[in-house]
């Protein structure tokens, strides 16, 4: 085997000395890897070889660079700087970005790091496990000058790790990490000599950020960006898997070499007042249930099967980019066959909405920004797998973090793609996911594709860890009937395989291990609903009219022409809301006029020329970005340009759809709504927009309306009845802008009730301020989709509910059993309330 030198520049001036001088022993005794420390008299660190930034921990102290050639440099500017959480560095380059030798990586701040006592002693490692040449030490360094040292880097060097580790035994299970500022250089290097230690492949997963690495990368570990109270998946495979496991979680418990008492984590230990659970519990109900968010409503009982998903190893360094090159256009030629018969066996069955789904799927394929990525890293020395892994994962990673449901969603439609195209260049079999007979399914998170190859005969219901209730995987898993329950606490993980379940989706609930008479009565109730649903489905196409003669409009929430010519079919007495987004999201260009004519031409045939059609204009911003429309980065993107704020900053976009709407007209009855109102100037300006296109198509009779989903609609209602033709509540933000809670939020979903009294009372306020000026007020939100829920929402005022369409036939039987008077009476001891819970409580007892 040969052997071939090559050198790191300077990366700042300074004294050189050896690593073992280093005030830190871990660096010291070289159990992150072989390198040098330096004294800096300079604040600017450069890049001391080319390559790509594969690090850059949160606190800005360190950064890794991978060379082509595949060795890692690790840069670590002082002595416990990560607890100064950022203060005193300004990165200059970002994760993933391709540097070259020279560059400027981060600006620090000597002085700043030595007023807080610590030292900013530099080191450069590498990681990879080479060995540098001995050199003389001290001696004085110029940053780009001077040769920092050499290193031997052999050529055709076997993998280090070749070890076959598939049929070995392999457990799984979570650790939250102790360490005050998460495991950086110091525990993940502690961490790493606990796993080597035994013949094993050990992999950490962050819960939070879906970060993956093998444990024996001090780089990886730091890499996952954990912090306190980061919880980590750890799987590990091999003959001592238990053993290996044990030593891992005895380690992390006891903080991996730091400090991890309350103490040290900023928590006065104070005996007469020991740290306690929280007051209100989040995740968990009680001992045996848990609670969840609905994806896809419905009830099962049966038994839990977890199983989590990994790929098998790959090499990270391509051998040629031309042939590396090939083979992804392969996979993805391929992927796009697979994914074409699947939309073709789909609409086969008349599963329209599922195949629109895996279309969209097609155009990612296509979507220049992975696959500029994925060629970039080819061009770099990776791998086709390894480039094709870091453009998805970057891709998913960025929609993922933002706020809104549905671009969070998004993120494993592009995790789905990329798995399929992964699965492709390492030649591994997709199958269906079979499991045995009445089982509900635990994994993290679920993929589209996974939704429709589950076994349908034996898989009764669905858990995950992760995931939207807004996703696809969750609208797949509804138009099949899979009852589907994301971000259910992890500890259900940690249940025995083939414990029962009871899953009640309506409700968002797992009840853990219930008793056979438990299990008797949900069966009942099952029955019960089944038998109620029957009854209802046969009067779908009535009128829904209470005891005393008060009619009730029933309308659907679409966002396709598909789901309107399914509402017309299930007995909706109109569309109350239709998310126009759906036109403009999943493209690279904005809708034409004409395509978006079509459409709206195509929703009002749909649904039928005698029935109304609300179309809320789009509703997008920095929560919900578009490729096409850029906007700059929002603290928080909830209180950003957002909703109408987008049209009225874009009017031309907001006159486009409008003048679609009204070019359609002639096809049934639209109603133009504008989200997001907070007001009168708002509403006033989009209003006379409609106004001047009304003119210009002669349209006369239209009604406009807004959204009320902000609490000033609410709370100023009474001005705006005299302006707008109607309100449509949109109680899934209102609730969250009322209660200043994320309803995506793993920790708060089950708290954001929109029967809190709170929102409640700007219900009532709304609908009051319309009937005094002969408007109507709808509820287009989730709430209006829960039986239980409607006699207090009409008792409120309220004249008509948008629902899901699976919800119309039961919103429309409720109501019919349903007295005026009563409704009204049980509003107002409703509104009399303190909490959510006790409405519900209240709720339930007049249900009986």
């Amino acid at each position: 085997m040969n052997a071939r030198n090559t050198a790191l520049t300077a990366p700042l001036d300074g004294t050189l000395q050896s690593i073992e001088r280093s005030a830190d022993p871990v660096f010291a005794q070289r159990m992150v890897g072989d390198g040098v420390m330096i004294e800096p008299s300079s604040e600017l660190l450069l890049a001391p070889c080319s390559g790509t930034v594969s690090q850059l921990h949160d606190a800005h102290h360190a950064i890794a660079i991978k060379q082509p050639d595949g060795v890692e440099v690790l840069i670590h500017i002082g002595i416990d700087t990560v607890t100064l959480k950022g203060q005193g560095f300004e990165p200059k380059v970002a994760l993933g970005q391709t540097v070259t030798q020279g560059q400027p990586l981060i600006q620090f701040n000597k002085q700043q790091i030595e007023a807080q006592g610590l030292s900013a002693q530099t080191v450069v490692l590498i990681t990879t496990g080479e060995a540098i040449k001995t050199q003389t030490y001290p001696r004085q360094i110029i940053a780009q000058q001077d040769r920092l040292f050499e290193f031997a880097l052999a050529d055709n060097a076997e993998p280090a790790d070749d070890v076959e580790w598939t049929g070995a035994d392999t457990v799984t299970a979570n650790v939250v990490i102790k360490n005050p500022q998460g495991l950086h250089a110091r525990p993940a290097a502690q961490l790493v000599g606990v796993v080597k230690k035994f013949p094993v492949q050990v992999t950490l997963r962050n819960e939070l950020n879906q970060r993956e690495c093998l444990a024996t990368s001090v780089t990886g570990i730091m890499g996952l960006q954990t912090k306190l109270n980061t919880a980590l998946q750890v799987t590990v495979t091999g003959q001592d898997a238990q053993l290996a496991m044990n030593a891992i979680v005895e380690a992390v418990e006891k903080g991996l070499g730091e400090d991890v008492s309350p103490a040290s984590a900023g928590q006065e230990v104070d005996e007469e007042f020991p740290v306690e659970a929280p007051l209100l519990q989040q995740g968990t109900l009680s001992a045996d249930v848990l609670q969840g968010v609905k994806a896809a409503q419905g009830m099962a009982v049966g038994f839990l099967q977890v199983r989590s998903k990994q790929l098998p190893s790959y090499p990270t360094d391509g051998v040629d980019s031309a042939e590396e090159q090939q083979q992804l256009t392969y996979a993805l030629s391929q992927a796009t066959q697979g994914l074409q018969q699947l939309i073709e066996q789909l609409q086969k069955n008349q599963l329209t909405t599922q195949a629109d789904v895996f279309s969209a799927h097609i155009e990612l394929l296509d979507d220049p920004a992975l696959i500029s990525v994925a060629q970039t890293g080819i061009k770099d020395g990776l791998s086709a797998m390894a480039a094709w892994h870091l453009a998805y994962t970057t891709e998913a990673k960025k929609l993922a973090e933002l706020d809104d449901p549905l671009l969070k969603a998004r993120a494993t439609d592009i995790a789905d793609v990329g798995y399929r195209v992964m699965s492709l260049l390492l030649g591994v079999d997709e199958q269906n996911v079979s499991a045995d007979a009445q089982t509900i399914l635990v994994m993290d998170d679920i993929t589209p594709s996974e939704i429709v190859s589950l076994d349908r005969e034996s898989i009764v219901g669905l858990i995950t860890i992760e995931g939207g209730s807004t996703s696809h995987a969750a609208i797949l898993a509804g138009s099949l009937g899979l009852p589907y329950v994301v971000n259910v606490p992890s500890q259900i993980t940690q249940q025995a395989a083939g414990t029962r379940v009871i899953l009640n989706a309506l409700k968002g609930t797992v009840q853990l291990a219930p008793s056979d008479a438990q299990v008797a009565d949900f069966k009942t109730l099952q029955d019960t609903l089944a038998r109620q649903l029957h009854i209802a489905q046969a009067q779908a196409h009535e009128a829904a009219i209470t005891e005393d003669g008060v009619r009730i409009e029933v309308a659907a929430n679409v966002g396709s022409v598909t789901d309107a010519i399914n509402a017309a079919k299930a007995g909706a007495d109109g569309i109350g809301l239709v998310r126009s987004e759906f036109l403009y999201m999943d493209r690279v260009s904005e809708p034409s006029l004409a395509e978006q004519t079509d459409v709206y031409r195509g929703l009002l045939n749909g649904i039928g020329a005698q029935r109304g059609c609300i179309i809320r204009t789009l509703d997008v911003g920095g929560d919900k970005p578009l490729a096409y429309l850029p906007m700059p980065a929002e603290e928080n993107p909830f209180l950003g340009e957002r909703g109408i704020r987008i049209g009225l900053n874009r009017p031309h976009m907001l006159r486009k759809q409008i003048r679609a709407i009204l070019q359609a007209a002639g096809a049934g009855k639209p109603r133009i709504m504008f989200p997001m109102i907070a007001s009168l100037d708002e509403f006033r300006a989009a209003k006379a927009l409609v106004l001047e296109e009304q003119q210009r198509a002669g349209v006369e009779d239209l009604e406009i309306g807004i959204m009320v989903e902000v609490p000033s609609a609410a709370l100023m209602a009474e001005q705006f009845a005299t302006e707008v033709d109607f309100f449509s509540i949109g109680t899934n933000d209102l609730t969250q802008y009322t209660l200043a809670m994320d309803r995506g939020h793993p920790k708060l979903a089950a708290q954001v009730d929109a029967l809190h009294p709170a929102v409640l009372a700007l219900i009532k306020l709304t609908a009051q301020a319309s009937q005094k000026h002969g408007k109507w007020t709808g509820i287009c939100g989730s709430i209006a989709s829960d039986p239980m829920a409607v006699p207090v929402l009409i008792g409120l005022g309220v004249t008509e509910l948008s629902t899901g369409i699976p919800a119309l036939a039961l919103i429309k039987d409720k109501v019919r059993h349903l007295h005026m008077e009563d409704c009204k009476l049980l509003a107002r001891t409703a509104l009399s309330k303190g909490t959510a819970a006790e409405v519900r409580a209240l709720l339930q007892h007049h249900a009986g």
